[in-house]
Formats: structure tokens, sequence, C-alpha cells
């Protein structure tokens, strides 16, 4: 079994933050799951998040086109929160792009190569991506009720939050998370980077795909994450540009999330053990 893993049929990347260790404390298990959508879930799946978890809240971090497209199925006794991070309309488009390429991305028969490449030149894709999760109006304030739904769980309860593949909104928010809770930044790297062990099989078949078309170190890196993975130097990137502008993470969710030094003991009596 992969490290962190929790058991859920059908649900992709679906692991948990229990378990580490935080200074002389750990994360407790079984409470703060993180996943990919819901969408493929057995009902086993969802039997175990009431059964097993006795999950408060799913929280789904995904567009309202990924939303409304494949909404989460209802957990028996869980509140259902969407708190999109991101929309279309908040990516920088191009002065004078032609409309016929954002088309694309609502053709099922696109190609893919030709995706990639409108996003990668338009940077929809690149190391400032979760930054613009992080800093835009949106973001901060999904964010913030994220943190909002943490403070308010339940003893005994669980939260689980996703996006569409578990790794980029999810994983900021598993880096934020973390970071309150007073882990390291080594840490908080190294739980964003199971991702590539989780989607590893998929990640490699679509990389594949794409042998034919050389491309520079930092291009491939880019479609490595369009395609399932992820890439350090991007979650790297968005906690230097945090510690820059904030003085550390901590500072961030102070500033921009109003989780200030009330909010951290909290959370820390509230998830370590």
């Amino acid at each position: 079994m992969l490290k962190q893993a929790i058991n859920l049929p059908g649900v992709a990347n679906a692991r948990e933050l229990g378990g580490y260790a935080v200074g002389d404390k750990r994360v407790k298990q079984g409470i703060l799951l993180r996943s990919a959508d819901l969408g493929r879930a057995t009902p086993e799946a969802i039997e175990r998040l009431h059964d097993v978890y006795h999950t408060q809240v799913v929280v789904d971090f995904r567009m309202g086109i990924e939303q409304e497209k494949r909404p989460d199925p209802q957990v028996a006794g869980a509140t259902n929160r969407r708190l999109s991070i991101i929309e279309m309309e908040d990516f920088p488009v191009p002065e004078g792009i032609d409309p016929s390429k954002l088309a694309l991305f609502n053709d099922p028969t696109a190609n893919r190569m030709q995706l990639f490449e409108i996003t990668y030149e338009y940077g929809m894709v690149g190391p400032e991506l979760y930054v613009n999760f992080l800093t835009r109006e949106r973001g901060k304030q999904g964010f913030a009720a994220f943190f909002r739904e943490l403070l308010e769980l339940s003893e005994g309860r669980a939260i689980l939050w996703h996006c569409t593949d578990g790794k980029d909104r999810t994983g900021c928010a598993a880096m934020l998370l973390l970071s309150a809770l007073g882990a390291s930044r080594r840490m908080a790297l190294d739980d964003f980077l199971l991702t590539n062990d989780y989607n590893a099989r998929a990640v490699e078949a679509a990389m594949r795909q794409f042998a034919a078309y050389p491309m520079p170190k930092e291009k491939l890196e880019a479609l490595r994450v369009m395609v399932g993975g992820v890439a350090e130097s991007y979650m790297a990137h968005t906690i230097d540009v945090l510690e820059e502008r904030y003085g550390s993470v901590e500072g961030y969710l102070r500033d921009e999330l109003g989780v200030g030094t009330r909010e951290l003991n909290l959370l820390r009596n509230k998830f370590l053990v």
C-alpha cells in the first residue's frame, strides 16, 4: 500500500495527513483526508466515508463547470461544500488571442498536444500556477472558508477535500494545513510529491504519448503537471513567494486568510496528538 493511503475504492490519489510527525507530536489519523474527485467512488467508498471516517464535510475545490459536470455524491451525514479556487475567467488571456483556441477546451475531441501548447503558451500551467491559486481573491476566499471548516470540525469527525486530480488545488490546501500545524517545509513538499507515486502509471502512460515531441526541461515539467503529475519546483516556488511577501506561510495565513495565532493554536490542539 502506498504511503498515507486510505481505502476509498474508485477514488484516485486518496490519502490522509494522519501520522505525520510534527515536533514531538503527530497528526491525528483518520481525520484529514485528501483525494481526487469522487465521481468514480464506489458505493463501498461512500459507505466508508460515513462508517469508518464519520465524515462531516466534503470540500470541493473544483471549478463550477467541473462541479456541474460531475457533482460530488452525497455521503450520509456530511455536508458538501463547493469552494472554487479558480475559474477559467481568472486565467490571464493575452490580448488578441484567437477565440477558437479557447473554445478547444470545451471540445472533447480536441488534440491533447494542441491543448497543452495553448495552456503552456498562455501561462495556464507553470511555476506561477499555485501562486495564482493562493493570491487571487477567489482563491483566498476559498482557502479561508476551508480553514473555517477545519476549525468547526467536530471531535471524531473527518473532513475530505479534493479537486479533480487531487494534486494542485488540493495540494495547496494540504501545504497550507501542514504549515499551520507546524510541519517543516520538507514535509509539506514530500506530501505534495506523493501524487507522483499515486498517479505514476497514468502519468507515465500519458508521457509516452508525447515522446515524439522533444521539448525543453521546463516545458516537459509543465506537461507532466498537466497529465496528472506534480513538480516540486512549482510548490517550492510558491512557498518562496509566500515567504518573500508575508515573511512565512504563517504570515500568509494570518494576513490573507485570517488564521492567526489563536486559530493556529486551536488547529494544533484539534489535530495533533
